[in-house]
């Protein structure tokens, strides 16, 4: 699929580090499809969510330093997802650019609202109830939202609140993907940019 231009916004991205070897792609108009290996089978399962909650297409491999604990993991692959959408919106003309979403999970709910402003800025309200789920350490789920936004180039504001873990990271990861869907469509009505300076 692409925009109305017929466009393709896809976008291929590798990074190497002492840390994390990643190679990644993003189709932002997808069907859901998803194909991810870190090493972190629950932020494999976040990811895919991710995937089929936005409707984007994404493949993901990280090779990382797991012996040491998942930060690098996360933060690396949220800091190559920013990117690859920030390649694949290219000069964001004619998408919606803001979205708010709250996504429930059994007692758990997570806000986010967006604006794909170009203007890194990211607010996080909440905490996670237990320290862990399983191998992935609960408070990346919040670091994977930072370095998003920081690397993607998204005013991001996000909330969560429960009692189980596992529901809130999950709630706000399909928040993210939903919000994210919303903004990045585009808007049939408009041709340009979303923005009275022209430009994102």
């Amino acid at each position: 699929m692409s925009d109305d231009d017929g466009t393709e916004r896809t976008a291929a991205v590798s990074r190497e580090t002492s840390e994390t070897t990643i190679d990644l792609t993003l189709a932002i108009d997808g069907d859901g499809d998803a194909a991810v290996d870190t090493g972190v089978g629950f932020f494999d399962h976040m990811l895919e969510s991710f995937a089929k909650h936005g409707l984007f297409d994404l493949t993901v491999h990280c090779d990382g330093d797991l012996d040491i604990d998942d930060h690098h993991t996360v933060e690396d692959v949220a800091i190559v997802l920013g990117e690859a959408f920030a390649e694949a919106l290219g000069d964001k003309r004619g998408i919606v650019r803001y979205a708010d979403r709250k996504v429930p999970l059994d007692e758990a709910v997570a806000g986010v609202v967006v604006d794909v402003s170009g203007r890194p800025h990211f607010d996080f309200d909440g905490d996670f109830s237990q320290a862990q789920i399983g191998e992935f350490t609960s408070d990346m789920a919040r670091h994977f939202a930072y370095s998003l936004a920081m690397n993607a180039g998204l005013t991001l504001h996000t909330e969560v609140e429960g009692v189980n873990a596992h529901h809130e990271v999950e709630a706000l990861f399909k928040a993210l993907a939903r919000s994210l869907d919303d903004a990045t469509r585009v808007d049939p009505r408009r041709s340009d940019t979303p923005s009275t300076k022209g430009e994102l």
